[in-house]
């Protein structure tokens, strides 16, 4: 029987403890809401970074990448409106003085309460007031006049704090991209329709932070701007919305029971959207934004075209005319992905004699480690060391481990997810050139007995389900 942790508390701990992720600074008291990924929270991130460029660019034919910079030319946010309209509404308790977004704090009294993206202050005051929402600290009603908060980090390039010095720290990574459009067209020789896909950092001076590494205000974005015409956005819209469905699930390994759409109502739509659609996760908090996909029409080549007076036009060679292409944007956050699938991977499973293990239980592709090599007993360790080199050879993700009792280095592998654990026991070297061991499988903790020149035969996600068939049989 297995069950899942009860608390966002007890899971965190868990990751903590094992290595995946730190509190930032920890020694110094932390810093609010920031995290540091440890030795297996780098090896998982990498591995969920592989999986989307390899499903959504390496595999599509009219995809390229980019890797634009953090800190661009302010006039880009200006164009883009996020100097004029970034912004969170917020709200303070005068008694307790805890401050929340307005929005938010009316989202978690009712959902079914819409509230436009452009809602003026004294729109969200007329909720508050209507539904008497109180504070959710002190149960008090008594709030102050609702003011705005640009999201953006603002510094200064070069040595001196002049204002005409500002710049930003990206909150997104789509404007780098739409500012390049020319460039990576021209470069690569691009006809419509093609994407431009890119991974990297954005920060965002989020108010109400929270729920771990869910929503924090440095983050990683993997995301792809989709460039076509017109007629056939919505056509390219549902491929995207079927194609990230099936790789949540199948690559992933999310259930899709734990997974819901939710359309954008107009009133709550971006002001660049004309269609927007977000895979929800079922999180320890409840359901989330997992992962967005929206139709951004043609504005933002739109307007970097009327700011910065240059040609973003694509000249159709078919129909021989110049035209603004339209977009659709699938975009996902790393870490919130990453939450997402420790989530859903992450078990306490019973098992005989009131015994009971942690099982992560994740997908071959994104486990930080495949196999875990272990001697028997510490006599072994100088030969067990000598299979591990080989099969560092194999250009495998692989570790080393001779501390405590094999069951408890069982253990150990499963609470991480390795996939397999190899131990090198008294009859592993009856040939030097190609010893033997046993092999024990995550999920179903099966053995079997296979030589070294097989073990590549099982060093895949296929080949580790196949696995797992064979031992449940």
């Amino acid at each position: 029987m297995r069950y899942k942790f009860k608390t966002q508390e007890e899971l965190v701990n868990h990751l903590k403890s094992v290595g995946f992720v730190f509190a930032n600074s920890e020694i110094y008291n932390g810093l609010a809401n920031a995290w540091d990924y440890g030795p297996l929270g780098v090896l998982l991130k990498n591995n969920l970074k592989n999986l989307w460029w390899k499903e959504f660019v390496t595999r599509q034919k009219n995809i390229v990448g980019l890797d634009s910079a953090i800190i661009l030319n302010p006039l880009v946010w200006k164009a883009s409106g996020h100097l004029d309209n970034f912004s969170d509404p917020l709200i303070d308790c005068k008694n307790c003085k805890t401050r929340y977004r307005a929005d938010k704090l009316i989202e978690s009294f009712n959902k079914n309460i819409h509230i436009a993206e452009n809602s003026t202050n004294e729109e969200f005051m007329k909720v508050l007031n209507d539904h008497k929402i109180f504070c959710p600290t002190c149960k008090q009603f008594n709030w102050t006049d609702i003011r705005h908060f640009n999201l953006m980090f603002k510094t200064h390039q070069g040595v001196i704090e002049d204002p005409k010095n500002i710049v930003y720290l990206r909150p997104e990574t789509a404007q780098g991209i739409f500012v390049n459009f020319k460039n990576v067209q021209r470069s690569m020789r691009l006809h419509l329709p093609f994407g431009i896909a890119q991974i990297g950092k954005s920060f965002r001076n989020e108010i109400t932070p929270g729920n771990f590494i869910f929503r924090t205000r440095e983050f990683e974005q993997m995301e792809i701007e989709f460039f076509l015409k017109e007629e056939t956005a919505y056509d390219v819209f549902d491929k995207y919305l079927n194609q990230i469905q099936n790789w949540l699930v199948t690559c992933c390994g999310l259930d899709l029971n734990n997974l819901r759409k939710h359309e954008h109502p107009r009133e709550e739509l971006s002001h660049y959207s004309k269609k927007t659609i977000d895979f929800e996760y079922n999180f320890l908090h409840g359901f989330s934004e997992l992962y967005g996909i929206a139709y951004r029409t043609n504005y933002d080549l739109s307007v970097h075209m009327n700011l910065s007076k240059k040609d973003l036009t694509y000249f159709d060679e078919e129909t021989k005319q110049k035209y603004i292409p339209h977009v659709i944007e699938p975009s996902v956050g790393v870490e919130r992905l990453l939450y997402a699938i420790l989530t859903e991977a992450t078990f306490i499973e019973k098992l005989a004699n009131d015994e009971e293990r942690i099982l992560m239980n994740l997908k071959y592709d994104l486990a930080p480690y495949k196999i875990a090599v272990m001697p028997l007993v510490n006599k072994l360790k100088e030969k067990a060391e000598a299979v591990y080199n080989k099969i560092l050879d194999l250009n495998v993700s692989v570790t080393f481990d001779n501390s405590g009792s094999i069951g408890k280095r069982y253990r150990r592998q499963d609470a991480i997810g390795t996939i397999y654990c190899i131990t090198i026991d008294y009859d592993s070297f009856g040939d030097e050139h190609d010893p033997t061991f046993t092999i024990r499988e995550r999920n179903t903790m099966a053995q079997k007995r296979i030589k070294l020149s097989e073990l590549s035969l099982y060093l895949s996600q296929k080949a580790h389900e196949n696995f797992q068939k064979q031992c449940q049989k």
